[in-house]
């Protein structure tokens, strides 16, 4: 029997709410994509992905139809959303909202920023997907703007954000901090030199934090957990990268107000 290896967060175990950072462990994926791959982009068959998503969903309570995951684009797009979607009617975006009970919101992703947020007195949920790119566009407040739509107040709003490329395992080029200086981002905060010459290792999580601390949420929790460094219990886009392996997994990471 297949039971899915499933973190929490301490700031999201709440009444009412049930949450999950699904790792690599307990699904029926092989190979490179082996176990719990929930990444329906990969090369992986659609009826292990299915099957896989399936059982994060009956981890969570929910049925597996209930689990509403994007079409992620790396964008700062986020919609609330009161019923589940066909698959082939998934929204392209990257935040989602809901204050509908039995409905999760799951997001994946492989090295990028997993966030789930919560808001106890509304009764309203979130999940965004916060690759450099997203974060750096506004994924996380629009996420919250979701949410506030649904009658959620962001002083209220507590988000965890799950496992993600630490920053020693992220080194970028000069062209990726001049990115962020272009947007106004103070790098010496986020970047520090590499031992490569014109390289930087940057902080993805300190950098996410930063947005949510912008968008006036009531609290933030890091996991701090490297999905790089750590390849039995996560995929990574990276070090997939760096092996040169013909693909990878992608982790899943969902919540749902009961």
């Amino acid at each position: 029997m297949n039971v899915p290896h499933v973190l929490t967060a301490e700031s999201l175990r709440l009444p009412g709410v049930g949450h999950g950072f699904f790792t690599r462990i307990g699904g029926v994926s092989r190979g490179v994509h082996a176990s719990l791959n929930g990444g329906v982009g990969s090369r992986d068959s659609h009826e292990a992905v299915a099957e896989n998503r399936s059982l994060a969903a009956v981890a969570l309570g929910v049925a597996p139809e209930r689990l509403a995951v994007p079409y992620q684009i790396h964008s700062a797009d986020a919609v609330a959303i009161s019923e589940p979607w066909t698959p082939s009617g998934r929204p392209r975006c990257d935040g989602l909202a809901t204050a509908t009970a039995g409905l999760a919101l799951g997001v994946t992703g492989a090295d990028c920023g997993m966030i789930l947020f919560a808001e106890r007195r509304a009764r309203v949920v979130g999940a965004a997907h916060a690759g450099w790119k997203g974060a750096l566009t506004g994924v996380v407040e629009a996420t919250v703007a979701a949410m506030e739509r649904l009658g959620a107040r962001r002083g209220d709003v507590v988000a965890a954000l799950g496992p993600c490329i630490g920053r020693a395992s992220y080194e970028v080029g000069p062209e990726f901090v001049a990115a962020f200086a272009a947007a106004g981002e103070d790098t010496a905060r986020y970047f520090t030199p590499s031992r490569n010459a014109g390289h930087s290792m940057f902080d993805l999580n300190a950098y996410i934090a930063e947005r949510a601390a912008r968008a006036g949420i009531g609290g933030f929790e890091d996991l701090a957990l490297d999905t790089y460094a750590d390849e039995r219990r996560f995929f990574s886009y990276r070090r997939t990268t760096h092996r040169q392996e013909p693909d990878y997994g992608r982790l899943m990471s969902a919540i749902v107000l009961n």
